[in-house]
């Protein structure tokens, strides 16, 4: 039930921060947070993340519908390991960001994104949270990989010295 509480936490999150800017910035503009480094930036995105396959609104409630359920089914597997708590962590993010993009997109056909960083003379893409939320919902997913295989080989090592002979 707390993974859900996550998802929920994260999605209450998302969608406020995007109703505060939706509600009180005019598209595209921008107020400095750090110099011209941080920006907060009124953006609107058709497509996915950093705006790639723009204006296929339908393609994507299709996948993020396919995606939520099958996050939902597999971390009601993985929540009963008692080994593994870092995955239905990670799941919990990303499940809080899909859906937050989800009605964005299913609601008005766009997502809001605000957070703007600059280096220099390069722009990353402006993203919002929970696009944050999946990305480090999905490096967690990645790390709790490694550290699965890795106890997966130590117990295989573990187990060599125990076989009969």
């Amino acid at each position: 039930m707390v993974y859900y509480l996550i998802a929920l936490i994260v999605f209450l999150v998302d969608q406020g921060t995007k109703y505060l800017i939706a509600s009180r910035l005019e598209l595209r503009e921008e107020i400095p947070v750090i110099g011209n480094f941080f920006l907060i930036t009124s953006h609107r995105n058709t497509g996915a993340a950093f705006g790639i396959l723009p204006n296929q609104r339908w393609f994507f409630i299709v996948i993020t519908i396919i995606v939520v359920v099958a996050i939902i089914w597999y971390m009601n597997r993985v929540r009963k390991s008692s080994s593994r708590k870092l995955l239905p962590v990670a799941l919990s993010l990303v499940l809080g960001g899909a859906i937050g993009n989800f009605l964005d997109r299913a609601l008005n056909g766009e997502v809001v994104d605000f957070l703007q960083f600059n280096f220099g003379s390069y722009t990353f893409p402006i993203f919002n949270v929970a696009d944050s939320c999946i990305v480090i919902g999905v490096a967690l997913i990645i790390l709790d990989s490694l550290m699965d295989m890795n106890r997966t080989e130590s117990n295989n090592k573990s187990n060599e010295g125990n076989e009969p002979v």
